[in-house]
């Protein structure tokens, strides 16, 4: 790892950068809160160039980063190659130098203590000399209890040359309490998560739309901690601003959430500008429809379809220097048949896609001749169809006394299930005495179904292309009933039915 001083170095004389080069050359006792010597040059060197000074340095003692801010700012580099797994902390603390006019004490700023939640550091530690004295202030998260968020402790000290402190032993003892936190937590092996909703200003649906997603959250076997609305005009970056992002990924942290879900499509754009930010596993409400795809897909068809969904969804959020997909893979958002293809080139992946959609298109053939067959000996076709878990299934079971699952969570009927029935047991009129129908049970639509899937379920959807008769279920219960109701019409409007 090259050792390269960082930051706001413009208009510094080369003399002045080497000074602060010579930090990296410096070690501190892994049982050093920061050594003396190391925090006098520190301040030293940085109230002389009237810039803050950063380093980052490792529970070893050993100086990875050294930066440079403005008088009042100091921005850390990106962490990313620092990586840390669940309920653990990154094993690196930030020591600084604090250049504020309050000679009494030392002051940790608002921007450092959001470093320290965010990027998970085992502490910041702010320095400063007055006279022959030097002063420090310390700050660190305590873990996330059952009962409250978790919060951030500070401590000052007076004078650091008598400060009695065994760091080494404190941040482990403290990284334990962490995982243990973490542990307790997800003792239920479901993943937690906040979920996030931007609306522009006045909407109506937006509490409904949040309902939905949490159901589609519980489907997906996801347990929510929090939920976050905002009423705004949609930022083109980060989507809800870059301060108010800022706010939902501390949230996130200090309720131990290791999962964002945002209650809409993020552009490839914006996907990459939250998840470089952060290393929570960021999903949208697309991501999440094809992960519960993912869980219930039980026939090879279906497994076809889901994979060939989540590889053109993710495809264009597939660049090589991001690393937000690597944090999906095995869990919400990543799982499924398509989970091993996520990472690997983009030639590979597109002619994965067109390997799959030859064998769905094959699949949509032998569904085509099925078709002609049951048109030959006319034995109509009859769909139940309609909004997800309004209870189609069950109202299939009752018809055609099937046992096909019922289950009252979202997409529980993700493959086709078909019967034939006897309608009519009495003679009428003419004489006849009732015929044979197919009763077809479908997959369920929902707002906003994904293109991606609609496209890789076409198969399956032109069931209802050739239906007969459309049976649209509504739930006379749901105070939603008339939104669904367009919903499902405009899905049909899209497939020209």
């Amino acid at each position: 790892m090259s050792q390269k001083v960082g930051g706001n170095i413009r208009g510094l004389a080369p003399s002045e950068v080497r000074a602060v080069h010579k930090l990296f050359l410096r070690s501190l006792e892994p049982a050093d809160l920061v050594d003396l010597d190391f925090a006098r040059e520190l301040y030293a060197i940085a109230l002389k160039l009237r810039r803050r000074i950063g380093a980052l340095v490792t529970r070893e003692g050993r100086v990875v980063e050294v930066f440079i801010g403005t008088n009042d700012l100091l921005y850390l580099p990106d962490l990313g190659r620092y990586r840390l797994g669940a309920g653990r902390l990154r094993r690196l603390r930030l020591i600084f130098s604090d250049l504020s006019a309050d000679r009494s004490k030392v002051n940790i700023p608002s921007d450092i203590y959001t470093d320290l939640e965010k990027l998970r550091l085992d502490m910041v530690v702010g320095v400063k000399t007055v006279g022959n004295r030097t002063s420090a202030a310390y700050a660190y998260v305590l873990p996330v209890s059952e009962s409250e968020d978790c919060s951030v402790r500070t401590e000052s000290v007076a004078d650091l040359g008598r400060l009695k402190f065994d760091f080494a032993g404190f941040v482990q003892d403290l990284e334990t309490q962490h995982s243990d936190g973490s542990t307790s937590k997800g003792a239920s092996q479901k993943k937690q998560a906040v979920l996030v909703g931007v609306y522009p200003k006045r909407n109506r649906q937006a509490q409904a739309s949040m309902e939905e997603l949490r159901e589609l959250a519980r489907t997906a076997g996801v347990e929510v901690l929090d939920t976050i609305v905002q009423s705004r005009e949609l930022d083109p970056k980060t989507l809800l601003g870059k301060g108010k992002l800022e706010e939902v990924l501390l949230r996130c942290l200090r309720v131990g959430a290791e999962l964002a879900v945002f209650d809409t499509e993020l552009k490839p754009s914006q996907w990459r500008a939250i998840t470089n930010s952060t290393d929570l596993a960021i999903i949208d409400r697309s991501m999440l429809i094809l992960d519960i795809f993912a869980q219930r897909a039980r026939s090879s068809e279906g497994r076809l379809q889901v994979e060939l969904a989540q590889l053109k969804y993710n495809l264009p959020r597939l660049v090589e220097k991001d690393a937000g997909l690597s944090r999906l893979i095995g869990g919400i958002g990543g799982r499924g048949p398509g989970e091993t293809k996520l990472e690997i080139g983009r030639r590979r992946i597109r002619a994965r896609i067109r390997e799959l959609e030859r064998r769905i298109d094959k699949i949509g053939r032998q569904r085509e001749l099925k078709r002609r067959r049951r048109r030959f000996g006319e034995i109509p076709l009859v769909a139940v169809m309609g909004y997800t878990n309004v209870g189609k299934s069950t109202l299939f079971n009752a018809l055609a006394r099937s046992d096909a699952l019922i289950e009252d969570k979202l997409f529980a009927t993700l493959d086709t299930s078909q019967r034939r029935i006897w309608l009519g047991d009495a003679a009428d009129s003419s004489g006849s005495t009732g015929r044979v129908v197919v009763l077809s049970d479908t997959v369920g639509f929902i707002r906003d179904l994904p293109k991606e899937l609609l496209n890789a379920f076409r198969a399956t959807l032109e069931e209802l292309r050739d239906a007969t008769l459309l049976v649209h279920v509504l739930d006379a219960a749901d105070p939603e009933i008339q939104r669904r109701k367009e919903s499902v019409e405009r899905v049909l409007a899209d497939l020209e039915l």
